[in-house]
């Protein structure tokens, strides 16, 4: 049996090929009755459609919009926070009849996603400084959007209050009395962990109480626990521990108890995100709250917008605009911290 084409459901309906055609691609050129004749002959046929990528060259849009993420899926969705908001920028995406294309930085070899896959923007999450893969996407003059990092010249951006987030956590510590306070921060940083950094150290200087660092890589959790570990373990062991997230946070709370040290009675400890992890741990996680899933939709949306201005003003990207959005962070006062111990 031939393959079915758009001209053979043409030739059974009685009508042109670019009618068929527009009975998939252009669905508001023709009258409904014409346009289920067309789509029910075609299944008849078994024709399942235009092929997508001629489709995509016709059209000048593919549908897609592609998501810049650092580090293997399997680490990104493990991590609460970062599942939440791979969701919420999947869900924004689906409302407007597009889809969702993963491109892992860092990927080489005969294809490499941010150069070769087709789409009609691109999101940039917690991309590492001088990362080729976002130089790939910028020569291609695609709409971008930044989340998480520091702005690029000509292109929008999304990010958190990391400096007031962080600032708000160290102030609780020296309002509650605790001086020797250490950091659990990520290494190699990013840009909201170097935020964060810059949060602790202006109040905590200051004061008196400029704080121990130590860091961790985000993979393997273990790290972070190791990490922790050496901190309390000094012989000037803090009373208090400002962690890069709740998962930070979780891994401190399991060294302090392996030494045998109560939260909060012994130690003090605030985390970053108050994502679903924070109220799970025992004591329940002091943190600094974001709105992951707002994140997501306004990133989706603010993208959006630089696709249209891009379409509609027929120029690069770049030149659409770049507005700067900064969300508000707060503080959740929980169980997980308390005056030091009276003996410190």
């Amino acid at each position: 049996m031939a393959k079915p084409t758009l001209q053979s459901i043409a030739d059974e309906v009685g009508v042109s090929r670019m009618t068929v055609s527009n009975a998939f691609s252009r669905p508001e050129k023709l009258s409904a009755d014409l346009r289920t004749r067309i789509l029910a002959t075609a299944e008849k046929q078994g024709y399942a459609g235009p092929d997508p990528a001629a489709r995509a060259l016709a059209r000048g849009r593919t549908g897609t919009v592609g998501l810049l993420v650092t580090g293997r899926l399997g680490d990104n969705v493990r991590d609460a926070v970062g599942t939440e908001f791979l969701v919420a920028v999947a869900d924004a995406l689906s409302d407007h009849g597009l889809a969702l294309t993963l491109i892992v930085a860092g990927v080489g070899g005969e294809v490499v996603p941010a150069r070769d896959v087709p789409m009609d923007g691109a999101l940039v999450h917690v991309s590492e400084p001088g990362s080729p893969d976002v130089e790939w996407l910028r020569r291609r003059e695609l709409p971008l959007l930044t989340v998480d990092q520091d702005p690029l010249p000509g292109v929008p951006s999304i990010n958190v209050d990391d400096l007031a987030g962080a600032r708000a956590a160290a102030q609780h510590l020296l309002d509650l009395g605790h001086r020797r306070i250490a950091t659990l921060n990520l290494d190699p940083p990013s840009p909201p962990s170097l935020e964060r950094a810059r949060g602790w150290a202006e109040v905590l200087e200051p004061a008196g109480a400029a704080p121990v660092e130590a860091g961790a890589a985000f993979r393997p959790p273990e790290a972070a626990y190791d990490a922790a570990l050496r901190l309390l373990e000094r012989p000037d062991r803090p009373t208090a521990l400002l962690c890069f997230s709740d998962a930070f946070a979780a891994q401190a709370l399991r060294a302090a108890e392996a030494l045998g040290l109560r939260v909060p009675e012994d130690l003090s400890v605030v985390g970053f995100d108050d994502g679903p992890l924070a109220t799970s741990l025992a004591p329940a996680l002091t943190t600094v709250a974001q709105d992951v899933t707002e994140k997501g939709r306004l990133a989706v949306a603010g993208l959006l917008q630089v696709m249209a201005a891009a379409r509609a003003a027929d120029t690069p990207a770049g030149s659409a605009g770049a507005s700067r959005t900064v969300m508000p962070t707060s503080l959740v006062v929980r169980g997980s911290t308390a005056p030091p111990p009276t003996d410190s």
